[in-house]
């Protein structure tokens, strides 16, 4: 009964040291760099509460683009105007938004989904050329 009962402590001790390890690890490679913030602004990017705004270049850098559900049509594929992309985003719209490496919204490429309660991604891992806007 003891070796049990040691056994079962060093198995619990071992699980409990493995979930604190994987709380405290920084997100998979892979991951959307995401961050939440309140109100409109992060680092030097502005975008109002509504909005999807896109930037040309990571860090929040050149003319944004904001884009409202208003003008958007939801779950339909949205390609920016041919020759731009995008760098950087923040999705305040309220609704998940999918970034796509594809001007077609194609799943081929990169595509990464972000909530909508107040993503900033300075930086995207790849050239955003389209979007979709989802119901919830």
């Amino acid at each position: 009964m003891r070796l049990r009962t040691s056994r079962t402590t060093a198995l619990l001790t071992g699980l409990l040291a493995a979930l604190a390890a994987a709380l405290a690890a920084p997100p998979a490679l892979g991951t959307p760099a995401a961050h939440a913030a309140a109100g409109g602004r992060h680092a030097s990017g502005d975008c109002d509460a509504g909005q999807l705004c896109l930037w040309p270049k990571a860090d929040f850098g050149g003319a944004r683009r904001a884009y409202e559900l208003s003008g958007i049509d939801i779950e339909s594929c949205v390609p920016l105007p041919k020759g731009s992309g995008a760098a950087a985003l923040a999705n305040r719209t309220g609704r998940p938004v999918t970034t796509y490496q594809s001007v077609e919204c194609a799943e081929t490429a990169e595509f990464d989904t972000y909530p909508g309660g107040g993503s900033w991604v300075p930086q995207s891992p790849y050239r955003v050329r389209a979007f979709k806007v989802w119901e919830r």
